[in-house]
């Protein structure tokens, strides 16, 4: 008699029909939390910024991908790009490690640290260090800071340190998708800080399983029976026909798209608006979101009123049940769980990215 195959470990590929979660330690951990900085949040892109912000030569946003500050730039006008090229730039200066720029800014001529002054170019060559001139050996133009990698799309900006993949890999399966918000205007960020994983929060927005119990008034608004999850190789789409009548959205086409972007992206893409979120960990058991909308461009100052009190409201019930999913996974009673196959494709997608993702350094 044939014995049945053990089931794999919890850090091994999973087969989706007979998929277990990631394990809890993988929630709370602080070591774990180190390797996904390192594995995860240095190698992926990330979303830092809308065009807007970086309209004009030596504007410039701060963000920090893995460890690392950056700092993603206009740079300044060069022949074939009158208005610079985007970049990104190690924000940590070459002399003692002190930061470029502490916060987002416009029209800046050069980067200067805050520490001692040195300064470099909007390209990132050391331009002036104070006082060194007596430095033995000291030359300027040898010095200038890393570059990281930035890309635009649609009006969105992203940053990695060092792609695993390339950017169009990224939004291949997205672009298709993409005209119905080609052009939006940005409108206003509402932030949230949560006390969960920046995992727990993720996995959450990747399955419609929760919303007839979670979510009352999304459900209503949604074909819970028709909802869809769709895979792609860096990114998955879950999509449902919309009840225009129960709720706040209204013209274009009556259908919520769901994107979601490896590692931390998501794009809710919905009648006549985008909202955005990125998911920024703050620590293993903290994590900020960061929730844009986007409108098009002849829209009134009123449009999003309701658009923006409906989403608080799901905000809130996401951040009451991930707050309690994380007390469970730091409780010391759960280790790992069985997914829905036809109801958490997405989680499972996921997780077997972060698999592949930590697995070099993974102890099993």
């Amino acid at each position: 008699m044939t014995r049945p195959s053990p089931p794999p470990q919890p850090l091994e590929p999973q087969r989706a029909a007979e998929a277990l979660t990631l394990p809890a330690r993988c929630y709370v951990d602080a070591e774990f939390h180190r390797r996904e900085r390192e594995t995860v949040f240095a190698t992926g892109w990330q979303l830092v910024a809308h065009a807007a912000q970086l309209d004009s030569p030596g504007d410039h946003v701060v963000a920090e991908l893995g460890a690392v500050p950056i700092i993603v730039m206009r740079g300044a006008p060069e022949q074939d790009a009158p208005r610079g090229r985007l970049q990104a730039l190690h924000n940590v200066c070459r002399h003692r490690a002190g930061p470029l720029a502490t916060c987002d800014g416009r029209s800046a001529r050069s980067l200067v640290c805050h520490y001692h002054g040195w300064t470099y170019t909007l390209d990132g060559q050391l331009c002036g260090a104070p006082e060194m001139h007596d430095a033995p050996d000291f030359d300027v133009s040898t010095i200038r800071l890393p570059r990281a990698h930035a890309a635009e799309w649609h009006g969105l900006v992203f940053a990695s340190l060092a792609p695993g993949m390339d950017f169009d890999a990224l939004i291949a399966d997205v672009d298709g998708s993409a005209g119905g918000f080609a052009g939006y205007r940005f409108d206003r960020r509402v932030s949230y800080e949560i006390d969960c994983n920046w995992k727990v929060y993720v996995d959450n927005f990747l399955e419609g399983y929760h919303l007839p119990r979670v979510h009352p008034a999304l459900n209503r608004l949604l074909d819970y029976r028709s909802y869809r999850t769709e895979l792609a190789r860096w990114s998955s789409r879950q999509w449902s026909p919309l009840d225009i009548a129960q709720g706040p959205y209204r013209g274009g086409d009556a259908v919520a798209h769901y994107w979601w972007l490896w590692p931390n992206t998501m794009l809710n893409v919905l009648p006549g608006r985008l909202q955005t979120n990125r998911v920024l960990p703050l620590g293993p058991g903290q994590c900020r979101v960061d929730f844009d909308y986007y409108y098009p461009p002849d829209a009134g100052p009123d449009v999003g009123a309701d658009d923006r009190a409906f989403a608080d409201e799901v905000q809130a019930e996401d951040i009451a049940i991930c707050e309690a999913v994380q007390r469970g996974l730091a409780s010391g009673s759960y280790e790992t769980g069985r997914l829905n196959p036809a109801r958490e494709s997405g989680v499972w997608h996921f997780h077997e990215l972060m698999r592949a993702a930590i697995a070099p350094q993974a102890t099993r």
